[in-house]
């Protein structure tokens, strides 16, 4: 005998939404919020180079200051005086570029192999690491104008403490140098860039090496490669892509750096610590001719631009290669 039952029906329940979101704010939400980005590239970095393209093709000196837009058109001139070596501004120029030249090379082969060697040296585990890493990173973490500033002191030829290490304790030279003045301004030069680069490298280089496997380097010691051999065989390839783009950036820095030469010398730099760039601020602010300081700023962005192409393009050609 069957039984009838009788079910009270279940009412489906729909499941609780949230806000609606207008088509139309998901939408233009990433434009937004990337706008307050791009409107400050505009103002800080794209709007201040078109002006200084626009200033290199006026005469604007120092009677024209008060009006920009009196200034009369130079064309090409003042790109012909800054190129033209046989006078005193092309001279100088073409002699801030050398020393700059010079300074930039040996600032970053010294930058990446202090980085890479520190950054080797701290892979293994050992007691303190931590701290050594830390304190290597000082130099990084130390806001620049006060390091140089205590550079400056230390350099000091009567007081600095490296004259005194030098000459009164160890007994290396029997007079005082001078190391903020005359030639030996590029080694003090040298000597303050590289040490507030290389934490840079060594931090770049040591997180690029905590991707290398530490199986690798346990079957190559098993086979009898020892730390040299492993070095060259390992660490480099590996390190490819991160030394690629950390030797185009410190180049980058290095040869357009003027808080370096600016802090440590005033506003008189000695010929051998002429950089281009604080060659380029005296050519514009110390004989007020804007329009060359200018000129050659653009100069110098041009030769960055290519610089910059052809070692991306020898670099990538020998990516596709390898």
């Amino acid at each position: 005998m069957a039984v009838a039952t009788t079910e009270a029906p279940v009412k489906a329940t729909k499941p609780k939404r949230g806000p609606e979101r207008r088509p139309g704010l998901s939408r233009w939400l990433p434009y937004l919020l990337l706008a307050p980005a791009v409107v400050l590239e505009l103002l800080i970095h794209i709007l201040p180079m078109l002006v200084g393209i626009w200033m290199s093709f006026v005469k604007l000196t120092k009677f024209y200051i008060a009006n920009w837009s009196a200034a009369p058109w130079a064309g090409l001139d003042n790109y012909k005086v800054a190129l033209d070596f046989d006078n005193a501004v092309g001279e100088g120029l073409l002699k801030s570029f050398g020393v700059t030249i010079a300074f930039s090379l040996i600032t970053v082969g010294l930058s990446w192999a202090l980085g890479m060697a520190a950054a080797v040296a701290l892979q293994p585990p050992f007691r303190g690491r931590s701290w050594v890493r830390t304190l290597f990173l000082v130099p990084y973490a130390l806001p620049a104008y006060a390091g140089i500033l205590t550079w400056n002191f230390m350099l000091q030829r009567d007081t600095g403490i490296v004259n005194h290490i030098l000459v009164d304790n160890l007994g290396l030279a029997s007079n005082r140098p001078f190391w903020l003045i005359g030639g030996n301004a590029l080694v003090s030069l040298i000597v303050v860039a590289v040490w507030k680069l290389w934490t840079f490298a060594f931090l770049t280089l040591m997180a690029g090496l905590q991707s290398i496997p530490r199986d690798v380097y346990e079957a190559a010691s098993v086979d009898g490669a020892g730390n040299l051999r492993q070095w060259r065989n390992i660490t480099l390839p590996s390190l490819r892509p991160v030394n690629l783009v950390l030797v185009l950036v410190l180049f980058l820095w290095t040869f357009s750096d003027f808080n370096t030469p600016y802090v440590l010398f005033g506003t008189a730099q000695p010929p051998a610590g002429d950089l281009i760039t604080f060659h380029i601020y005296n050519a514009s602010f110390l004989t007020w001719n804007f329009g060359s300081g200018a000129a050659m700023s653009v100069l110098l962005l041009i030769f960055l631009m290519i610089v910059t192409g052809i070692y991306l393009f020898v670099t990538g050609r020998r990516s596709r290669r390898a």
